[in-house]
């Protein structure tokens, strides 16, 4: 199956500058290497973005314009067949890359891999950071106004799994309680292993649904190993570790349809430490899905 590389340059979705670079420098980097299409859609210049932590809903209507055009290129290139990997751009990109693929294929799960959860409202927000919001955007909790351009099934909570999670707001707690998700912890992966959480995790996004939408946050990864992201959380994983995930994710790759790597911000990144481990991610994925995913039939599980 051929991949698609959509870079997603937008950080809108927190009052920190930089994750919009990231997509263009991931590009770059794979320009002398890569055979496939690249497409890039970038946020506007002239826009004054709001920094204002008491401003709860930042940009919203920016968000919005760049999310709904983000999506119509989406469904096309997951119309045509592709597998398209989403570089952003902070994670509330996210919105427009996983319901492109709900759309398309109707019934999907989701693996959403982050040290938050990413799962406020516009009610329980704290920073009005919308890049933490688009979990339970996707999930259809609350949150409409965030996807207004997608007229198919939002992700249903029940299929989707978060990986790695270390750092939760009390008000978003409440939220993740009532919704129906499945949350592993940062102690989950060192406790029950990767692959056991891995494995779990596709049980469940994949149980009765045609493919799986992949969500990769660096933030994931400590932030003394990958100091190149906007909301750093400390003991977070090791790159080993990182990269383990991807390995089981690729060992799962026939259920997979989409794919995003997101929140590399190079204004903050150190000797270029996330960059080369983005890096690595982006050419794993593409090697695997290019040389070993065969033609998709997206068939329901029963």
């Amino acid at each position: 199956m051929k991949t698609v590389l959509i870079g997603a340059g937008s950080d809108l979705g927190v009052h920190i500058d930089g994750a919009k670079f990231g997509p263009t420098q991931l590009m770059n980097d794979m320009k002398s290497t890569y055979q496939g299409e690249m497409i890039t859609l970038s946020q506007k210049e002239n826009i004054i973005k709001s920094r204002n932590l008491s401003d709860r809903r930042k940009n919203e209507y920016e968000i919005d314009q760049f999310n709904t055009k983000l999506y119509e290129i989406e469904v096309e290139q997951l119309k045509k067949g592709l597998f398209p990997i989403t570089l952003g751009g902070d994670h509330s990109v996210a919105i427009a890359s996983s319901l492109a693929d709900s759309l398309v294929h109707e019934e999907i799960g989701m693996i959403w891999i982050d040290a938050h959860t990413d799962y406020n409202t516009f009610e329980s927000t704290v920073t009005g950071n919308i890049h933490g919001l688009p979990c339970a955007a996707i999930n259809g909790y609350k949150c409409n106004e965030l996807r207004k351009f997608h007229n198919g099934n939002i992700i249903d909570p029940r299929k989707t799994v978060i990986v790695g999670a270390r750092s939760i707001d009390n008000w978003e707690k409440d939220n993740i309680k009532y919704s129906g998700i499945t949350v592993f912890t940062t102690q989950d992966l060192k406790e029950k292993g990767i692959k056991t959480v891995m494995d779990e995790a596709f049980k469940i996004a994949g149980n009765r649904t045609k493919s799986i939408h992949i969500s990769y946050d660096l933030d994931i990864i400590d932030p003394e190993i990958a100091p190149g992201v906007s909301v750093p959380e400390v003991d977070g994983i090791n790159e080993e570790e990182a990269m383990t995930i991807l390995k089981e994710i690729l060992e799962h790759i026939e259920e997979v349809s989409s794919m995003d790597i997101v929140e590399l911000n190079p204004l903050r990144d150190i000797e270029r430490k996330t960059e080369q481990i983005a890096l690595n991610i982006l050419a794993t994925t593409i090697q695997k899905v290019e040389q070993e995913k065969g033609i998709k039939k997206f068939e329901k599980k029963y």
